[in-house]
């Protein structure tokens, strides 16, 4: 397994070791004792999901407010995505800053994105699938985010501002706004 490092010391990209021959590929792709080392802390993950979107659709950015905050190891099973961590920690000396990483079924890497960021991705591909762990159980009443395409987090997105957004995300507020009510 090889871990690389991020602009921001708390956001690691995984890529896992892959056997293949001609029968195709096998692969560890989450063993508990090896992440608790990777990223220096127990993790105790209660929840997996899975979604499937089409080429453009965009997905963030999302959080959950404490103290139903949610850590997330993310992957993306079919497809590629681009996919992007905000850090929304008060006081952080990255907050609003970003890391966006290519996630697919080829490159097989994982994004491990702890509490106290904004995520969200974007598809690139004709269709994914995208799978991810979370540390904290989804609580509608604790669900937050920002508006995509917020000028002051300025993440360069690989599109041309033509994206597939549900009704909830066209309506989430600013980056700034979400910043004066301290996140």
């Amino acid at each position: 397994m090889k871990i690389i490092d991020t602009s921001i010391a708390d956001l690691k990209i995984i890529e896992p070791k892959v056997f293949s021959d001609e029968r195709g590929f096998f692969m560890e792709s989450f063993n508990l004792s090896t992440f608790n080392e990777i990223i220096g802390s127990e993790v105790n993950f209660v929840q997996d999901n899975h979604s499937r979107s089409t080429r453009g659709v965009l997905r963030g950015m999302h959080f959950q407010k404490p103290p139903f905050s949610q850590g997330k190891l993310v992957r993306c099973t079919l497809g590629e995505v681009f996919d992007v961590a905000v850090d929304i920690r008060i006081g952080s000396k990255t907050f609003g800053k970003w890391v966006g990483v290519i996630l697919s079924a080829e490159n097989k890497r994982q994004f491990w994105i702890p509490e106290g960021f904004a995520h969200g991705f974007v598809v690139i591909s004709e269709c994914a699938e995208f799978m991810y762990k979370t540390t904290n159980y989804y609580n509608p009443s604790a669900e937050a985010g920002f508006v995509w395409n917020d000028q002051s987090v300025n993440i360069d997105w690989p599109v041309d501002n033509e994206v597939l957004l549900s009704e909830k995300d066209k309506l989430l507020p600013t980056f700034g706004n979400l910043k004066a009510e301290n996140i």
